[in-house]
């Protein structure tokens, strides 16, 4: 079947009456549970696993597609409008778009969003149509070397976070490193750090963390001035009217929109990754290649365009080595699979030979949902606005209360409650202490994974010393290649004033 055929027979299948109206609800359950602080876009899958059971096979991970796609741009809305990332990949949103909000921009903030939302998503489901055997047998030639490299250079984002302070921010990512440490150990699979407390032994869950150091603490910082959010303060008196940046703008962002939706959909294919390496990892590419990296985090539409561009691209990524040879390319990838497995659909490289359908059925429905969820998108964002025109004195404990019931939905167990309040009270110190708190949340995100590569890593190398063992991985091209490339952006914001200085005294 080329081609040609393919297209014409996945939207035969996903543009019937019937299969409209259910992907229009999903996109809408998609991006309400993408918006929901504590519901991710793995947890809106599952929910959304149940509507299949009467459903074909086919129009089943159409429908599943559609829901994964939407819940990763409704996160943005959230974190634009209350600093508050809906899905975990959202979280460098809130470093530009919140600020946009504070200004009165929350409107053109939203239409960034929404639209290189749109385009990320896109160009990840062309590339997944066009380009999904190819990519791939690329992505299987990423062993836990490379993987490693590709985390510890999202890490690299920490010393561009906060160019003025570069110790805390620092001090900050290995705090939330060492965090990750906490639980089981994910090679002997013994606990360590849980000092005999049997609660710590599943480590510390990423979203109550999450919830805490975004939601809780700037509850707590608004409670110094209680007042009832305005234009100024917030989305703007309880309404947005979505807008777009003129085309000044968006020409000056369009090479940031290229180079994260290709970059996005890369990280999407390796197995593991998924949108939030992703979208930390375009967002600090971006700030390593500006021409004016202290732009970023001042609510600068190209931070914005990083990171929705770059999550939405993941997830046409993350749909390519699950449907080329069964491989789920993230957790929600996993759930999809196991919905089609209950089904008797055989995932692997048959699929795509024996019934092509499939692949055609995802694209379409990766095409249209990416189309519709603009504007789904915008209403949901209205709807959520008119919270802001409550007085503070009842929309903070409100706040408190659905992150409190989000990040008791996470396991149902009290413990990721307790945890997220720590964590906001941990937040509102570092505010204080002028510490990093997006830092410590990289720390965390990418700690695990980091970690567990290297190890593997180091246990397939199988030498003599540790040393030799990191060296050999270091002499793999790839994983040289982009470690050089890492010790380069670590370095350069500490070299790059001493060369300035001693520039200055020359010319004095």
């Amino acid at each position: 079947m080329d081609l040609g055929q393919l297209l014409v027979s996945g939207f035969s299948i996903v543009c019937t009456p019937k299969m409209l109206v259910m992907m229009l609800a999903a996109i809408i359950l998609g991006v309400i549970f993408g918006a929901l602080p504590g519901v991710s876009a793995t947890m809106a899958v599952a929910l959304g696993v149940p509507f299949t059971y009467s459903m074909p096979a086919v129009e089943g991970i159409a429908f599943l597609v559609a829901i994964y796609c939407a819940s990763i741009t409704g996160g943005g809305i959230t974190a634009i409008l209350f600093k508050i990332p809906g899905v975990p990949s959202s979280a460098p949103t809130t470093f530009d778009g919140y600020p946009m909000a504070q200004q009165g921009q929350a409107g053109k903030a939203l239409g960034v969003s929404l639209v290189c939302s749109a385009i990320g998503g896109m160009f990840a489901a062309l590339c997944m149509f066009l380009l999904s055997p190819q990519l791939t047998q690329a992505a299987l030639s990423f062993g836990p070397s490379e993987l490693f490299a590709i985390t510890f250079m999202g890490l690299s984002i920490l010393t561009c976070l906060d160019a003025d302070n570069i110790c805390r921010t620092i001090i900050s990512g290995l705090l939330g490193i060492f965090l990750a440490c906490f639980g089981i150990d994910p090679l002997l699979g013994v606990p360590r750090l849980t000092f005999g407390s049997s609660l710590l032994t599943s480590g510390i869950e990423m979203i109550p963390v999450m919830i805490g150091i975004f939601a809780v603490t700037e509850v707590l910082k608004q409670t110094q001035k209680p007042k009832t959010l305005k234009a100024t303060d917030g989305a703007g008196n309880g309404s947005v009217n979505t807008s777009l940046p003129t085309f000044k703008e968006w020409w000056e962002i369009k090479w940031i929109i290229v180079r994260c939706a290709i970059v996005g959909t890369i990280v999407g294919i390796l197995p593991g990754a998924g949108a939030t390496i992703a979208s930390f990892l375009c967002y600090s590419m971006e700030v390593k290649m500006a021409k004016h990296p202290e732009r970023f985090g001042t609510g600068y539409i190209g931070g914005i365009a990083a990171s929705e561009t770059a999550n939405n691209a993941a997830t046409g990524g993350a749909m390519v080595p699950l449907l080329s040879l069964g491989i789920p390319g993230g957790n929600a990838a996993a759930i999809m699979m196991s919905a089609l497995t209950l089904k008797g659909v055989q995932m692997g490289p048959l699929l795509l030979i024996n019934q092509p359908d499939y692949l055609a059925a995802t694209f379409a429905s990766m095409a249209i949902a990416n189309i519709l969820m603009v504007f789904v998108s915008i209403a949901v964002a209205k709807v959520f606005a008119k919270i802001l025109s409550i007085p503070y004195s009842i929309l903070g404990p409100t706040i408190i209360m659905l992150a409190t019931i989000g990040s008791y939905a996470t396991k149902s167990a009290i413990v990721d409650v307790q945890l997220m309040a720590i964590a906001g009270i941990i937040g509102f110190v570092f505010a204080i202490c002028k510490f990093n708190s997006a830092a410590l949340i990289l720390g965390l995100v990418l700690g695990t994974l980091c970690e567990s590569n290297l190890r593997r890593a180091v246990t397939i190398a199988n030498g003599d010393t540790l040393m030799a063992e990191f060296i050999y991985l270091l002499k793999r091209p790839i994983t040289g290649i982009i470690m050089l490339v890492c010790v380069i952006m670590l370095l350069l914001p500490v070299i790059k004033p001493l060369f300035s200085k001693k520039k200055n005294k020359t010319a004095a």
